[in-house]
């Protein structure tokens, strides 16, 4: 098959990589001026993967869009709905749109499947790769487990089937609500998570549990199966989130928590405030997304004794019934 993967950076680099040993035909693309791409280009390689020679890297979007059978995108989220103004701008409405990114839209609420049904693009040609794994594993063949969903069971089945190898494991998704706002959500509790490898307090084992109750919340809420919530898309990729040395949000949380920055893409900040945006709108108690906002956007600010005292916010709350 003939694919296009749009934007070079961690991710979009491994799945050039990944889909090109697969035996496709692989355009890789970035913007020109993108730090990412110039490295590819310079040195066809980063610090991740070695682009195969058979990969070919452009910055001509046209180029690559109008040349693919399948566009498969990985850009930042809170970035889609404007690089979709310029790639529609293309004959691409009979293309197949794969999605290989996390995130909610911060101004709408919107999941990124929506902003592409918004931008013109059929449900139909639209699917969703999410789930767990680093690449920094993958490149070692450590294998795992991951999602494709799609409102098109036809094509959900035949990209799963068509993309899964000895080094990942594709399952087909049966919720696209849940899995996209899971995959997305996963992201905050990662932010936790760094806040408490910080703070020395021993609550994974019950931001697990609690963090993945709360999306399920929100995933019924918005008319999906909350119990997409405790599969591969959220809870499944909690290992890779909570506790990899490779997780950008966990990393994300440790270093605010010590006061310092983090200059990397973190997509669990701006999805805290869409989500605290969703759990108004849909009336649920998002009680650990709100914490992880509050200490992202500044109302308990970045430090250890404050994010203490947004832990113990937490604790102070009246009892509920677990499954409330």
């Amino acid at each position: 098959m003939n694919i296009s993967v749009l934007g070079c950076g961690r991710w979009g680099s491994f799945i050039a990589w990944y889909l090109s040993r697969k035996g496709n035909k692989v355009t890789s693309w970035g913007p020109e001026d993108d730090r990412s791409y110039q490295v590819l280009k310079e040195t066809g390689r980063n610090e991740y993967v070695a682009l195969d020679e058979k990969i070919r890297l452009t910055c001509d979007l046209e180029e690559a869009v109008t040349g693919a059978e399948i566009v498969v995108i990985s850009i930042s989220s809170q970035g889609l709905r404007g690089f979709m103004q310029r790639v529609t701008k293309y004959p691409v409405r009979e293309k197949v749109f794969v999605l290989c990114m996390k995130g909610i839209e911060v101004e709408t609420g919107k999941r990124l499947s929506e902003i592409l049904v918004e931008s013109g693009i059929s449900p139909e040609k639209i699917a969703v790769w999410v789930g767990p794994g680093h690449i920094q594993s993958f490149v070692q063949g450590i294998p795992n487990c991951m999602v494709i969903d799609s409102e098109n069971e036809k094509l959900k089945r035949t990209l799963a089937d068509s993309f899964r190898s000895d080094l990942i494991r594709f399952y087909y998704g049966e919720d696209l609500i849940g899995t996209e706002i899971g995959a997305a959500a996963k992201n905050v509790m990662g932010i936790a998570a760094g806040v408490l490898d910080v703070i020395c307090v021993p609550l994974k084992g019950p931001l697990m549990s609690r963090g993945a109750r709360e999306v399920a919340r929100l995933i019924k809420a918005m008319g999906g199966n909350e119990l997409s919530a405790y599969g591969l898309a959220h809870l499944g990729d909690y290992e890779t989130t909570l506790f990899s040395p490779y997780s950008h949000n966990r990393m994300y949380g440790e270093m605010l928590a010590k006061g310092q920055r983090f200059d990397k893409l973190a997509e669990g900040v701006p999805t805290s405030k869409a989500m605290k945006f969703l759990g108004e709108k849909y009336h649920v108690e998002l009680p650990i997304t709100e914490v992880v906002y509050d200490v992202c956007y500044g109302r308990e600010g970045g430090d250890v004794e404050r994010c203490r005292a947004a832990i113990a916010t937490l604790f102070s709350r009246s009892p509920k019934n677990e499954m409330y």
